[in-house]
């Protein structure tokens, strides 16, 4: 399985977007500085995934949540989250 992943800076609520085969592993990584674009707004929480058979449709969604249309879904999808905090 491949995961799409939306992770959240717990100290300057800033979102990241990326892609994964191992989802733990990837999330322990980003919170123990071994990403560079991550290693300064770590901690992180993991806000949201989804799961995908094939490499290339992980991919996919990935760039899609990155475009303007992508972060509008992310923040229908997340409604509840974002506004209950």
């Amino acid at each position: 399985m491949f995961y799409t992943y939306i992770l959240e800076s717990k100290k300057y609520n800033e979102l990241y977007i990326g892609y994964t085969n191992d989802l733990k592993k990837r999330v322990e990584e980003h919170n123990h500085g071994k990403n560079v674009s991550t290693k300064r707004y770590a901690p992180w929480n993991l806000i949201y995934y989804e799961a995908c058979t094939n490499k290339k449709d992980a991919i996919r969604r990935e760039k899609y949540l990155k475009t303007t249309q992508g972060r509008r879904f992310t923040k229908r999808r997340l409604k509840e989250y974002f506004y209950g905090k």
